[in-house]
């Protein structure tokens, strides 16, 4: 009996939803019961149209035993005619185009007529749950099944007493029956006729009759142990022999080994020098070593173990470069700009250096500048490509640390960060552990890639478990399953990525330390490229600095006219095309350096991929250039509002959230409750149907601010006069026509920028955020500050007629 196909809680709804038609799902060797979770392989062509036909609907299919093993595709006839519906809770295509399917039983049926037998069976069913007679008889039968059962569990070595308790606390007769018949050494023949008895009391006569004839044979077996023992016994002594032969022949030096292999796992154990519980755990192990046969498979499993413990960087450190100045060198050559997490870093090796010079007056558990101890938590933000992953190596080079990076997207298993227990076959620390022993210090610059991106499921929530992991409060003693003995992580630097914060679980970021970074302006991305992209790609291509130049005005080209990025990944990815093609053409016999112009990017890289959104003024009233935040970066989103006759209603399209959904109702209330002010006539918003629309309908959009835009939207439809189309707008907007501040102002300026608007509308309030902007976007850049909605107005609606084409001009200062 294993006790471990079942679960004791089901749906009752279930069989509410059981058809009377049920495609057939037929079984070799095997019986299926009521409350029964299997595994099935499904291989036959016409079977796995079954399972796929199911899985599109109601995922319930019929089980039926075959009444002959070992047939592919039994017809009716062949097949036994009270079975189970079960549920398909999953089911995986494997590679070699096959099922795997883990289905659980609901109830039993009857087949009443088969229905049809192409392509699969399907038949017309009938449920035929059990006759339950409540009383004193079925009372007992089934506290006499409980006795046998726990009895056969107990004559079982390999099954806890655990199980027998289990079975004891089981109220429900029915699902005790199945649980002890699936779990039973019956036969098929014998299974199905236990499966077919209508009568519970019945059932679990059989069973009981079953159950004690295992019993007898438990017994015996027993027995005949107990008489092979002495056999046995003899084997252990002839071993214990072996074992003093060998310590004879080492004593009169007839032994030709240089040691055996406990003997050098005492020398690695001396040498460690662990920690007092990891030593006392390594002793304890090299002690149940020596007493095992090399050929046990235990054998193998403890010496994997101990190698982990021993290999450990328990007391390696990297000593701390704690020079300011030549730490602010390295990071300038790595990466331009990112001041912010530059002048971290600083402050973090200053506190350093200053405790180290004068002592730490503080206790070992209370923070020091700002940090835990000696380690911090950094999570750097932003949109990719803007340098998160390799400003961490910069960090570890900075400090003359080890650097290792573990990527966290798309993980969904507990285990990867805690390792699988010992119990297991194949078990192996975590990867926090796994990255710590190749580093190979204990204080490496450890960088958790795509923080953002953990998932959870049934295997467990690797978040959580990394709260323990980044908590310098708790890493002290981080606990890995598979060494089961505290490990001291308080000393790594860790540095976390992500590209939007909102997906990160709250208590993991509350111990993180956020430094956004956010997308680069054109005049930064030239300066990278000049430094840090041109030189990486013309050694990656296999050309030589001589043979190839990059004119500014080529470099402006392609990031103008080939990318739209906040970062620079797709820069650097235009850039090795242009060194590809300039290859081709020196490997084929072209002499002299290459010089790239505008006009030879143009040759080399085809069309431009990109050209402003503003290269054509847009003169329709109904359309305002709204600003808006993603896990990329930045955008331009166009708001558009269209009129038609109807009866006032108001329609919302472009995938958006409910917050935004909100905020177009409350520009529509505001523009017809200044009606009058705004010289609308009221019986408009009777006979005409408003519809606003988000373009990029695919993707989801929402939040407030873009209330600002959509007020202007409407205002322009219903008045007829344009919105300008060289101005971007952003803000949250309320009832009374108050402009509320919103977030991602740099971010939004910057996108604007990118896009060619000159002018940004924002509100009063967000006016704190401007410092942030840099100086080259703040003097390209007008930027108007609006306190109500009446202020907008006057900043971005045209009179009728009047438009921004032509000479597109830059906008003039307003206000």
């Amino acid at each position: 009996m294993a006790l471990n196909l079942f679960k004791s809680e089901g749906n009752s709804d279930d069989h509410k939803e059981i058809p009377r038609e049920l495609g057939i799902l037929p079984l070799n060797d095997l019986v299926a019961y009521p409350y029964m979770v299997l595994p099935l392989a499904v291989a036959v062509p016409n079977l796995m149209k079954l399972v796929e036909d199911v899985i599109d609907g109601n995922h319930l299919v019929g089980l039926l035993t075959s009444k002959k093993p070992r047939v592919a595709e039994p017809v009716p006839g062949q097949l036994h005619e009270v079975g189970t519906v079960a549920r398909i809770h999953r089911a995986i295509k494997l590679s070699d185009n096959h099922f795997h399917v883990i289905v659980q039983g609901i109830e039993r049926f009857r087949v009443k007529f088969w229905q049809r037998t192409e392509s699969y069976l399907v038949a017309r069913i009938e449920l035929s749950p059990e006759r339950i007679e409540e009383g004193v008889e079925l009372d007992a039968l089934k506290r006499r099944l409980q006795i046998l059962a726990r009895e056969v569990v107990t004559l079982m070595p390999n099954l806890s007493e655990d199980a027998g308790s289990y079975l004891e606390s089981i109220e429900d007769p029915r699902y005790l029956a199945y649980l002890v018949a699936a779990n039973s050494r019956i036969k098929v023949p014998t299974s199905q006729k236990i499966l077919e008895i209508d009568d519970l009391n019945d059932k679990l006569r059989a069973l009981i009759s079953l159950l004690t004839r295992e019993k007898e044979v438990l017994s015996l077996d027993h027995k005949i142990q107990a008489e092979t023992h002495e056999e046995m016994g003899k084997a252990q002594r002839d071993y214990y022999l072996r074992q003093q032969i060998k310590a004879i022949q080492k004593e009169l030096g007839e032994d030709g080994e240089a040691g055996n292999q406990t003997a050098e796992y005492e020398k690695k154990l001396a040498k460690a020098a662990l920690p007092r519980e990891a030593h006392e755990e390594a002793r304890r192990e090299l002690i149940r070593l020596k007493g095992m046969h090399p050929s046990s498979a235990e054998h193998a499993v403890i010496k994997t173990y101990l190698d982990w413990l021993m290999d450990l960087p328990w007391h390696t450190l990297s000593d701390d470069r704690l020079d300011v100045t030549h730490a602010r060198v390295i990071l300038d050559e790595d990466h331009h700009d990112l001041d912010d997490v530059k002048n971290r870093l600083i402050e973090y090796l200053a506190v350093k250096k200053l405790v180290k010079e004068r002592g730490n007056p503080s206790k070992p558990d209370e923070p020091d500048g700002g940090i835990q101890g000696t380690g911090t938590l950094l999570c750097l933000v932003g949109p990719p490509g803007v340098g998160k992953t390799s400003l961490g190596q910069s960090i570890a080079r900075a400090l003359g640390r080890r650097f290792t990076r573990m990527s966290l997207g798309g993980m969904r298993d507990e285990a990867e960060i805690r390792g699988h227990r010992r119990t297991y076959i194949g078990a192996m620390p975590g990867r926090i552990i796994q990255a710590i022993k190749r580093a190979g210090t204990r204080n490496p610059v450890f960088m958790l890639d795509e923080i953002d991106k953990v998932g959870s499921d049934w295997r467990g929530d690797p978040g959580s478990a990394l709260l323990e992991v980044l908590d310098p409060a708790q890493n002290h003693a981080f606990r890995d399953h598979y060494l089961d003995v505290d490990f001291d992580l308080s000393e790594v630097m860790f540095i976390t990525t992500a590209n939007q914060l909102e997906t990160i679980l709250p208590p993991l970021r509350d111990r993180m330390e956020t430094i956004a970074l956010d997308g680069y302006t054109e005049h930064e991305k030239l300066h990278i490229a000049d430094r840090h992209l041109l030189p990486r790609q013309i050694k990656a291509n296999g050309l030589l600095p001589e043979e190839i130049t990059f004119s500014t005005p080529a470099l402006t080209s392609i990031i103008r006219d080939y990318t739209r990025e906040a970062g620079v990944r797709n820069l650097e990815r235009q850039i090795g095309a242009v060194c590809r093609k300039t290859a081709v053409n020196i490997s084929t016999g072209q002499r002299g350096p290459v010089e790239i112009t505008p006009d030879r990017v143009r040759q080399l890289l085809k069309k431009p991929l990109f050209e402003s959104e503003l290269s054509e003024a847009i003169d329709i009233p109904g359309i305002v250039t709204g600003l808006s935040v993603t896990a990329y970066g930045g955008e331009i989103l166009f708001i558009e509002a269209t009129r038609m006759p109807g009866k006032g209603e108001l329609t919302i399209t472009g995938h958006l959230g409910d917050v935004m959904m909100e905020s177009a109702r409350i520009a529509h209330s505001y523009v017809r409750s200044k009606a009058v002010d705004l010289g609308i006539e009221t019986r408009r918003f009777k006979d005409t149907d408003i519809h606003l629309h988000v373009p990029a309908g695919a993707i989801p959009k929402d939040g407030p601010s873009a209330g600002l835009a959509m007020v202007l939207a409407m205002t322009s439809i219903y008045t007829g006069k344009p919105v300008r189309s060289d101005a971007g707008v952003t803000g949250e907007v309320t009832l009374r026509g108050r402009v509320l501040p919103v977030g991602g102002i740099k971010i939004k300026v910057l996108a604007a920028h990118r896009a060619g608007l000159r002018t940004v509308i924002l509100p009063r309030r967000n006016d704190r955020d401007l410092d942030e902007l840099p100086q080259e976007v703040r003097r390209e850049m007008t930027v108007r500050l609006v306190e109500r909605v009446e202020d907008a107005f006057a900043l971005s609606l045209l009179s009728e007629g009047k438009h921004t084409a032509g000479t597109r001009e830059r906008m003039p200062a307003l206000g």
